[in-house]
C-alpha cells in the first residue's frame, strides 16, 4: 500500500513531453570531436613566473643567523630659539586670558541710528510704484482687436549680389587644387628695437627706479579742503523738466488717444530688378 501511495503522489510528465522521450532516437545525433586548446603564456607571464618562483626560493633558503645585530639610537632634536620665545607668548596670552578680569570692562548702550532715504530715493520709489500700480490695474477690456499680416518682402538688388559672391567664394574653395600651390621657405627676422623704443624702455625704467627709490620722509602735511558745489541754473532746469515729463507721464490719460489705422505696403520690385532676376 505505501508504494502504490508513493506513486501517486510523484508528479505527472507531460503527455506529449512523454512521446517525444519515448520516440528519440540517438541516430540523430551529429558526431562532434573534442578539441582541447593549451593557450601558451606570453612573454611577460614567463618573466613574472620566474620573478615569483626566484622570490620564493630566497624566502625559503633564507637563514635568520646571517643576520647582524643593530643598535637603534634616538636623537632627541631641542627646541631652536625662535621655538622657546614662540613657546613663552603663548603661554603669556593663555595666562591673560585666563585671568582676564571682566569687572574691569565699562558698560555702553548701543544707538541704531535710522538712515532716512534721499529725495532720489523717494522719487524713484514713487515712480516705481506708479509703474506697478499701471501695470497691475490695467483694463484689459480697453484693448482693441487687431490683426496681424504677415508680407513676404523680396530681396534687395545689394543682398541678391551678395549672396552671389558668397556663393561663387564657396564653390572656389571647394574646388580648390593643392597640387597648385608652390613650395615656400619661411624667414623668420629679428627686428631689433628703434631709438623711440630704447628711449621710451630707458624713461619706463628711470620712472620705476624714482618710484621705488621714493622717500616719503619729504613729502609735505596738506589739508584737505571739501566743497559742495551748489547746482547750476541749467541743471535745476534739468531737473524742473524731467520733474514735469514724470508728473505727465503719471497723469497720462489713454482715454484722450484717437484712433488710427496702420497700413503695411508692400514695394513692388522695379523693372530692373525683374530683369535681372529673369537673367540670372
Amino acid at each position: 500500500m505505501s508504494s502504490e501511495c508513493a506513486l501517486k503522489d510523484l508528479p505527472k510528465v507531460d503527455s506529449v513531453l512523454k512521446e517525444q522521450l519515448e520516440g528519440f532516437s540517438p541516430d540523430k545525433l551529429k558526431k562532434t570531436e573534442t578539441e582541447e586548446k593549451h593557450a601558451l603564456p606570453t612573454k611577460e607571464d614567463v618573466e613574472q613566473e620566474k620573478h615569483h618562483n626566484e622570490l620564493m626560493h630566497d624566502i625559503t633558503e633564507f637563514r635568520g643567523e646571517r643576520l647582524k645585530r643593530t643598535s637603534t639610537s634616538e636623537h632627541i632634536v631641542l627646541p631652536t630659539a625662535q621655538d622657546v620665545e614662540a613657546e613663552k607668548q603663548a603661554k603669556a596670552h593663555l595666562q591673560a586670558v585666563e585671568g582676564f578680569n571682566a569687572a574691569n570692562l565699562k558698560h555702553t548702550d548701543t544707538k541704531e541710528k535710522i538712515v532716512l532715504p534721499a529725495k532720489e530715493d523717494i522719487e524713484k520709489e514713487k515712480t516705481h510704484q506708479s509703474i506697478f500700480q499701471g501695470v497691475t490695474g490695467f483694463d484689459k477690456s480697453q484693448m482693441r482687436h487687431a490683426e496681424t499680416e504677415e508680407k513676404v518682402t523680396l530681396p534687395a538688388k545689394e543682398d541678391i549680389e551678395r549672396e552671389r559672391a558668397q556663393q561663387g567664394l564657396l564653390q572656389r574653395l571647394v574646388s580648390f587644387d593643392k597640387s597648385e600651390m608652390k613650395h615656400t621657405d619661411t624667414v623668420e627676422k629679428n627686428v631689433l628695437p628703434s631709438k623711440e623704443d630704447i628711449e621710451m624702455e630707458r624713461a619706463q625704467q628711470g620712472l620705476l627706479h624714482r618710484l621705488v627709490s621714493f622717500d616719503k620722509s619729504e613729502m609735505k602735511h596738506t589739508d584737505t579742503v571739501e566743497k559742495n558745489v551748489l547746482p547750476s541754473k541749467e541743471d535745476i532746469d534739468a531737473e524742473k523738466g524731467q520733474q514735469a515729463l514724470r508728473q505727465g507721464i503719471e497723469g497720462f490719460n489713454p482715454s484722450a488717444l484717437k484712433k488710427t489705422e496702420t497700413q503695411e505696403k508692400n514695394p513692388l520690385p522695379t523693372k530692373e530688378i525683374i530683369e535681372q532676376e529673369k537673367n540670372s
